[in-house]
């Protein structure tokens, strides 16, 4: 006969499992307390007792092999399944709140003071939607560019009360580079109190089948709750959506790029019915969200999705009064009158409004070089930058004030690049040995 001598007192769980075990196994064994208590009683067992009788509930299950009543990693959800089934269950689990959630862990943490989740914040800490507070000055809005922006976002929101008029979801926004699209588009936000959710075409693709489609529906969900929740106006903004899915010459189709297109038609042609893999409710309702879409040509889209009816098409090409008016916002600042901006838009016609932002950047070319030398020259760049001492202050860069002539000639600089690029082919040169 095997004897098993456990310390009652030990505090690590399997030996207190031991313990318990050794209790059942002889329930006629006694305690006999050490002298004055200064050691642990000895239990005694036999190993060739029979096994303890199975207990039902929790406190059977506990003797079974939980370590403790109070474990986080086996408590019960509503539907009977433990932690670590529903984190191997949801297997792209991204919820960083895992540990603080009522259920999850022990209730002594949870409480009922603060509600039911520890972290009662995460929800307003994790801001999807962008505010454009940072545009501070009196930017110039092109009348046409803010009528239909604001028509468009205007009919989606009242689109039940026009009489079954069939209102398109989308409004494709498209024209020449660097003519100021999403600028204008941030502007009118602004403008408008609008809080948008904005993806890129970047997030169009993905190493997972699936995910951009998934990304769009939980972007346009996300627009829907900031207008339910928040009582905010709000809107889905993809830009550059032609770089993301557009069929070009040599570029290969993708998987993602269909699922991606289908899943805006599919929005376009239910907006209020929107899932992101859950179960369908007859309760979940999504508010119908305006989608704002850029991009260069359209022409490179799917058919489908650009028909009249599912996405009202802009061409957006400013005019000259609106050119200079936007480049004038840009200088204003620097003191040019909108005489000066005109000479300044003539002098360089059929560039785009990006060209103008270059031509006073390099204006400050000159001025940066200048104070470069005052700090010590391009040796000293990486100290006085990055290495300098605790209070040692920088040389005041004071920003100079371009004329009408350093702008001009500052441009013409610009437009001989532009011609090298277009004009010099250097593939051909690489390869001419070849031929």
């Amino acid at each position: 006969m095997a004897t098993t001598f456990v310390a009652a007192a030990s505090p690590h769980p399997y030996l207190s499992r031991s313990r318990s075990r050794s209790r059942r196994r002889n329930p006629s064994a006694t305690s006999r307390a050490s002298v004055r208590g200064r050691l642990p009683p000895i239990r005694c067992s036999s190993a060739s007792s029979s096994p303890p009788p199975a207990t039902g509930g929790e406190e059977g299950e506990s003797r079974r092999g939980r370590l403790s009543k109070q474990s986080s990693w086996e408590a019960k959800d509503a539907e009977g399944d433990d932690y670590l089934y529903r984190l191997g269950k949801e297997a792209d689990n991204l919820n960083v709140t895992v540990g603080a959630r009522s259920g999850i862990v022990d209730d002594l943490f949870v409480g009922n003071f603060l509600g039911k989740d520890s972290d009662i914040v995460f929800d307003y800490r994790q801001k999807a939607t962008r505010t454009f507070e940072y545009l501070q000055g009196d930017y110039y809005i092109a009348p046409a560019f803010l009528d239909k922006v604001a028509c468009h976002i205007v009919k989606n929101y009242i689109a039940h009360l026009l009489n079954n008029i069939k209102v398109p979801l989308i409004l494709g926004i498209w024209g020449g580079k660097g003519q100021g699209k999403t600028f204008q588009t941030e502007l009118i936000f602004r403008a408008m109190g609008v809080e948008p959710v904005i993806m890129s075409a970047g997030e169009l693709e993905s190493e997972k089948a699936g995910e951009p489609g998934r990304l769009i529906r939980d972007r346009y969900r996300t627009a829907s709750q900031v207008i339910q929740n928040q009582g905010k106006m709000s809107c889905l903004m993809i830009n550059d959506l032609d770089a993301g899915v557009g069929r070009f010459g040599n570029t290969q189709m993708t998987v993602n790029n269909q699922i991606a297109v289908g899943t805006l038609m599919n929005l376009a042609d239910n907006p209020n019915r929107v899932s992101i893999g859950q179960k369908w409710r007859e309760s979940d309702v999504t508010h119908r969200v305006p989608i704002i879409v850029t991009g260069n040509d359209f022409s490179t889209l799917y058919a489908p999705l650009i028909r009249d009816g599912r996405m009202e098409k802009f061409y957006w090409q400013p005019t000259r009064e609106d050119i200079i008016s936007i480049v004038h916002g840009m200088y204003r600042k620097d003191g040019l009158s909108v005489e000066e901006v005109a000479r300044v838009v003539d002098a360089f016609p059929n560039q785009a409004l990006d060209f103008y932002g270059a031509l006073r950047s390099r204006t400050y070319d000159q001025a940066i070089l200048e104070w470069v030398e005052e700090i010590g020259g391009h040796e000293q760049l990486s100290v006085k930058l990055l290495k300098r001492k605790k209070g040692e202050e920088l040389p005041t860069f004071i920003p100079p004030k371009p004329s009408l002539e350093a702008l001009i000639e500052s441009g013409y600089s610009l437009v001989k690049e532009q011609e090298l690029i277009m004009n010099s082919k250097l593939s051909k040169e690489y390869m001419k040995n070849l031929e």
